[in-house]
């Protein structure tokens, strides 16, 4: 056994990760940072998300080089008789099971929760869908950009004529996380009483958490707020800004931080100014701000303006691209970005830690992501298979 299950405060704990794309998968991730033993059950010619986003020679997809990481690697069709035998001798030794799949293809599979449970009785499921149980678009396919899309994130995002998604699946990352959290819940309550359970997280449930106070706003005041690109709506000034050789962003929150920028600009007078007498009317009256600030910004270099802004202690910083991002010192002094080797890239792969530093608990990245299939035969000797078995099940495709 590889050393993925023996450090970490989840030690002991198996993960059977039967996830695609990203917020199933990186739940697994997370739980694997923690110390818990992840094996990845993957189809026998590689799952479509191994691939998105090619770097390496052999076409292994960015994505799955990050949140592939502290996992095995079992490639297995669940659907054939023998196929499903494995599986069930898997669960028996499993205390999670991670799926992101529609709820048909977890019954064919063997993977519903009241199938597990006749296996493992304690066993938990974490499930993760598109648009949650419950309603009438229940079975519906979807993926991060239409969560966004109807929480109300892209009419806000962009412009008024042309909603904009967030470039990066920021829904289907925070679904993955409040899934690894909960499943810590679930252990815990397992712990307690012996009882294990089926969760659900949604994206669409995610984004709608993340959308809730302007949803709330919305409800309570009516206000119908339309798109303003990156000018913010509830202060200001908070907006993107060009000097004479990038790009930066301010946001000014609260009385002293815009008492400050008044004097930091130059025009101090603003302060007794009508139309920006608290954040919600600085908002309100943003354009105005972001011009003046657009004109002091201009004549002055992006360092000049962001050394300005830290002497006034108000909130700034630099638009990076993403290779800017990759060279900041401070991004490099964190090393946060681990170098992480994959056999068939051409240079290390920079890998995110797990995100929250911990004094105590270790949670890091200890393997790198699997090729496809590459402990098929371990995960099989220790499920009692001998070679002779293991090569029938490779020879039928099973494994």
């Amino acid at each position: 056994m590889t050393d993925c299950a023996r450090v970490g405060p989840l030690s002991g704990i198996r993960v059977l990760d039967f996830g695609r794309f990203i917020a199933g998968p990186f739940c697994a991730t997370l739980l694997g940072d923690l110390g818990a033993e992840v094996i990845r059950i993957e189809r026998i010619d590689g799952g479509e998300d191994r691939w998105f986003t090619p770097v390496t020679d052999d076409g292994q997809g960015a994505m799955f080089l990050q949140v592939g990481r502290n996992k095995r690697c079992l490639t297995l069709n669940p659907l054939k008789p023998d196929g499903a035998q494995v599986l069930k001798r898997l669960v028996a030794t499993a205390d999670v099971v991670v799926a992101n799949l529609p709820p048909k293809t977890l019954s064919a599979m063997g993977l519903d929760y009241e199938s597990l449970k006749a296996i493992k009785s304690d066993i938990i499921l974490t499930t993760v869908n598109a648009f949650a149980s419950g309603g009438p678009y229940s079975d519906r396919l979807g993926f991060d950009a239409l969560a966004q899309a109807m929480s109300g994130n892209l009419h806000l995002s962009g412009e008024a004529e042309q909603p904009t998604r967030a470039f990066v699946p920021y829904v289907d990352f925070s679904t993955a996380a409040l899934s690894a959290f909960s499943t810590l819940a679930a252990l815990r309550h397992r712990d307690q009483t012996g009882e294990g359970q089926v969760l659900e997280g949604a994206l669409l449930k995610t984004a709608l958490t993340m959308m809730n106070s302007t949803l709330i706003e919305q409800d309570v005041k009516k206000v119908d707020r339309v798109g303003t690109m990156n000018r913010g709506q509830w202060n200001g000034p908070s907006d993107v800004f060009r000097t004479q050789d990038g790009w930066i962003m301010c946001l000014a929150i609260g009385a002293q931080q815009f008492s400050r920028w008044c004097d930091m600009v130059g025009q101090p007078e603003l302060m007794d100014d009508p139309r920006f007498t608290d954040d919600l009317a600085r908002g309100d009256y943003g354009e105005a701000l972001s011009n003046i600030m657009m004109t002091w910004c201009k004549s002055r270099t992006q360092d000049e303006v962001l050394s300005a802004m830290d002497d006034a202690k108000i909130p700034a910083g630099p638009v990076y691209s993403p290779q800017q991002a990759l060279d900041d010192e401070h991004i490099q002094a964190l090393n946060f970005l681990k170098a992480v080797d994959y056999p068939t890239a051409a240079q290390s792969i920079p890998t995110a830690d797990f995100p929250v530093s911990m004094s105590a608990s270790r949670a890091e990245i200890r393997h790198r992501a699997p090729m496809l299939g590459e402990h098929t035969d371990e995960i099989l000797v220790e499920l009692g298979y001998d070679a002779a078995s293991i090569e029938d099940l490779r020879s039928r495709r099973v494994v």
